[in-house]
């Protein structure tokens, strides 16, 4: 049998996450099988998934998704013999088996999906407003329909505008509207996808700013997010580019905690991948790791967005697949309750034991989407169910799943925020999932985790499901401390100015430091946080940013403690997951002269998916980096990746720049 990652469960994917499944490392095998997936009218099938799963059909944690023009390439296989399962989202699954695959060549295999029966309707949907029409297929959250989960979605859609259809429900509805789809090429409905304002950091002078401080943000949304536009054949818009996000999605080989505390801390010093006359710091805190055995029993609520905007398969389908999932890994200490709201809030399940899992999976596969959306009604009903079963010695926790369009009742950002800052003091955590693009309000879900001292994800498949739910359970559900807030004093004798990436809305006021009534960001079992500073040593480089005038009553900062060759010191504060008073820790770091080839994987993985990131934003600070280096670098970074993310991350890079979609316009 093929040596293979322990991953998460592969089944049935939506059309995203390109590259989201674990790939193999080329050092672990030598084997190779391409092939392309099409669907009855040759149609190429992207975001199909290829799945090798063992003797009874079951997914045995390796597989890809089938690129823009539907091929798919599984690479580092051991020789012998595999079974092959092709799935997507509306069509028949199938089953090859007994592929034989020999060392260094590549087998060719090739799928043809039918349609399930079960869609019997066309609707037609019209592609967002592009500015300017990419190469690659535009998919929506309306694309085929699915009866994943168990729902009753009886529905199929017909891309129109720009995008081939992609199935159809008899030869009639494909001619009229093939016909139609060519007729059609205005009316386009603008995107009202709501990303917050962001505006990068600037460097500070330390001899005028040398405290730098920030609440941890331990949200993975924007690089999910990031990736499920560049698979839709778009470029992302540059508010939804948060760094610190799409740094933290993934996982770093820190060390574990010791000493009785709930994290590590770990530094860094190596030159900039985009400005080597700059430094780069990379600091990592690293949350204690605690099996999925010991720990304590959950009363969980979710609350589920059931609105008409939540109709289709890429949102409350794959909220079904999800919930689904982390079900199934509960055990009979565990609770789960289940609250929906649309027009109005209603109790579908009350808190009933995870050993009557029928019964609750029964709950969700009744799940039906149509109505207004009345969130403030959910939310204070879903608290009221959580603070009634609450467990003193347990996870407390509501996971909100929505594409965060209220509209009824309590709907503004700042009604919510303050709805949700009053009821995280009865000790219940709220997490929110995002689900669906074209009526997507991410700055609104970002901001009720922030409050709700939990954390944001956004599923765009059911593998991200695995990663957030199953692979990163405790992370997910379990607070093991919370208000953590980083300060970090840079030493104005060795840094002359600095640069934190990404964090601009977790900035904090110096004195928020050490008080305890600020809120701050939490970090859950096994959970690890990175930031990133750019580092300027040199006074006349400075010189040429710009300050403010000289100082005439006081003499700025610009001596440190005699013979220090400390470079900056990081202090966290942070407090239990039911405590009022916080602790403190620090570290002190120095340069130690490392090049940048001999820096860690930590390092410069992390510094190649900020590199990412400033592309993408066109940020000023970007210097003349290329994809091509940001591949190169990662792939020279890999670590452990024992999940695969990592490699998933450079085929998500090379196939959107293989696309042209990351060429400056």
């Amino acid at each position: 049998m093929n040596r293979l990652f322990h991953t998460a469960t592969l089944g049935l994917l939506l059309f995203t996450s390109a590259a989201s499944f674990a790939l193999l490392k080329p050092e672990t095998g030598t084997c190779t099988i391409q092939g392309k997936v099409t669907d009855e009218n040759k149609e190429e099938i992207i975001g199909a998934v290829i799945a090798i799963v063992d003797d009874k059909g079951q997914p045995t944690g390796k597989g890809v998704q089938t690129d823009y023009e539907g091929n798919f390439t599984l690479s580092g296989l051991d020789s012998g013999k595999v079974n092959l399962k092709c799935s997507y989202v509306g069509s028949i699954s199938q089953v090859m088996t007994g592929i034989r695959v020999t060392p260094f060549k590549s087998t060719m295999v090739n799928f043809v999906l039918k349609q399930s029966p079960v869609l019997n309707e066309v609707a037609v949907y019209r592609s967002p407003l592009i500015t300017s029409k990419p190469s690659g297929t535009y998919q929506s959250d309306k694309g085929r329909g699915s009866n994943i989960g168990g729902g009753r979605l009886n529905s199929t859609v017909i891309f129109i505008d720009g995008a081939r259809m992609n199935s159809t429900a008899s030869t009639g509805d494909i001619e009229e509207k093939t016909e139609e789809r060519k007729r059609v090429k205005t009316e386009e409905e603008p995107v009202t996808d709501d990303y917050g304002i962001v505006h990068e950091n600037e460097f500070e002078k330390v001899t005028q700013k040398p405290l730098s401080t920030l609440s941890i943000d331990v949200d993975v949304a924007s690089y999910s997010l990031i990736r499920n536009y560049l698979n839709q054949g778009m470029r992302p818009p540059k508010e939804a580019v948060r760094l610190e996000e799409m740094i933290n999605y993934f996982s770093y080989d820190y060390p574990q905690p010791k000493d009785g505390n709930p994290f590590s801390i770990t530094g860094e010093i190596s030159a900039a991948l985009w400005n080597t006359k700059h430094k780069l710091l990379h600091v990592g805190i690293q949350g204690k790791d605690i099996a999925k055995e010991n720990l304590p029993p959950s009363n969980l609520v979710f609350l589920i967005d059931v609105s008409g905007s939540m109709h289709g398969p890429a949102k409350l389908g794959l909220v079904q697949q999800s919930l689904r999932l982390l079900v199934n890994e509960l055990n009979e200490r565990d609770k789960i309750a289940l609250v929906v709201y649309a027009g109005a809030s209603g109790l579908v399940l009350p808190s009933t034991p995870c050993n009557k899992k029928e019964e609750i999976l029964k709950a969700i596969d009744n799940l039906q989407a149509g109505g207004g959306t009345a969130g403030a009604a959910g939310i204070n009903l879903a608290y009221k169910v959580a603070q009634e079963n609450f467990l003193q010695q347990g996870n407390n926790r509501i996971i909100l799943c929505t594409d965060g369009d209220f509209n009824i009742g309590v709907s503004s950002e700042t009604d919510l925020v303050s709805l949700i800052e009053d009821k995280r003091k009865s000790g219940v955590f709220l997490s929110v999932l995002g689900y669906g693009m074209g009526n997507f309000k991410d700055h609104k879900m970002e901001q009720l985790a922030d409050k709700g001292n939990g954390n944001y994800a956004y599923i765009d498949s059911e593998n991200e499901a695995n990663k957030v739910l199953v692979k990163e359970m405790g992370g997910t559900l379990l607070t093991i401390a919370k208000d953590v807030k980083i300060q970090i004093e840079f030493n104005p004798v060795k840094v002359k100015g600095y640069r934190l990436l990404g964090y601009e809305n977790r900035l904090l006021a110096d004195r928020d430091f050490n008080d305890d009534t600020k809120d701050a960001g939490e970090i859950g079992a096994g959970a690890g946080v990175t930031a990133l500073y750019e580092i300027i040593t040199d006074d006349a480089e400075m010189k040429s940013i710009g300050s403010v005038d000289s100082l005439k009553f006081q003499k700025p900062i610009g001596v440190a403690t005699t013979g220090s060759d400390e470079w900056l010191t990081v202090k966290v504060r942070f407090k239990a997951p039911d405590g009022n008073v916080s602790k403190l820790t620090q570290l002190d770091i120095k340069d130690q002269g490392i090049t940048l080839d001999k820096s860690s994987d930590n390092f410069r993985f992390s510094a190649a998916v900020a590199s990412f990131g400033m592309l993408l934003k066109d940020s000023k600070f970007k210097g003349d980096f290329s994809m091509e280096k940001v591949i190169a670098i990662a792939k020279n970074s890999l670590g452990k990746d024992n999940e695969g993310y990592r490699a998933a991350f450079i085929q998500v890079v090379k196939s959107a720049n293989d696309k042209g979609l990351l060429s400056q316009k």
